[in-house]
């Protein structure tokens, strides 16, 4: 069996990880939403499960697989209703069933991140269902937005699952050959956003600074013709040594 349930092996900062980032307060994601993750020791990984609600998250609502397997399925490129068949049953674990944005996390986790967070938010949404979704986030509009975010990596509306995760797969690998690492922040368009990193802070800093870029677009749009910075000006940004460490210290754990 792939996936099991084993709230052990859960790790306490992932369900607390998951509760605030399902806060309503937040408006990140809504009801069964948006799903978390992250690698454990020997190659497996913990997801959060099929119709479990992250603002209530616990230990049992999560399932324990290993990546081998599903990488595999991704590596393979078949996206047929036949392997959607197959991948159903991949991810169930007993009563319980991993989500079926489940390979997201995969490509995610494959490519070097140890953390993963995929939520909904209203303000990020909203600006991924236009029709110039890809130019207008091909560019940062403010300085922290370059630091924490980096360069996104835009990813077209894809069926919810093996068309999904192929085209998050791809998109990952695409940027880790380019950069030699992957990204932090993946746009879904009509979707979400998967936020990578090392730490349950790390995404979490990610998700809130992709809502405060999509919420000063909104802005911006509103008040005049967009005016965002130069791409070479924020990736040199990006680099310098003293906002690289302060990116580092805020995605610190929190334990």
């Amino acid at each position: 069996m792939t996936f099991a349930a084993r709230p052990s092996d859960v790790p306490a900062e992932l369900v607390a990880l998951t509760r605030r980032l399902g806060d309503p307060a937040a408006d990140l994601v809504v009801l069964a939403e948006g799903n978390t993750s992250t690698r454990l020791d020997g190659d497996r990984f913990a997801v959060k499960a099929s119709g479990a609600r992250m603002d209530a998250a616990e230990a049992e609502h999560f399932v324990v697989g290993e990546l081998a397997e599903l990488l595999a399925v991704l590596d393979g490129g078949a996206a047929d209703q036949t392997d959607q068949a197959d991948l159903t049953g991949l991810l169930a674990a007993g009563d319980a069933r991993a989500s079926i944005e489940t390979l997201v996390h995969v490509a995610a986790l494959a490519a070097g991140a140890t953390w993963v967070a995929h939520t909904h938010p209203t303000a990020v949404v909203g600006l991924l269902a236009v029709t110039d979704a890809e130019a207008l986030w091909s560019a940062p509009f403010f300085p922290d937005e370059a630091v924490m975010l980096g360069e996104p990596v835009w990813v077209p509306y894809a069926t919810p699952g093996i068309a999904l995760g192929l085209a998050v797969h791809a998109a990952i690998r695409d940027r880790l050959d380019r950069d030699g690492t992957p990204p932090r922040l993946v746009l879904l368009g009509n979707h979400g956003i998967v936020a990578l990193g090392s730490t349950a802070s790390e995404v979490e800093t990610v998700t809130t600074m992709a809502v405060k870029a999509a919420r000063v677009r909104g802005v911006a749009l509103a008040a005049g013709t967009p005016a965002p910075l130069d791409p070479q000006h924020a990736r040199e940004l990006a680099c310098r040594p003293d906002e690289s460490a302060r990116r580092a210290m805020l995605g610190r754990s929190r334990t």
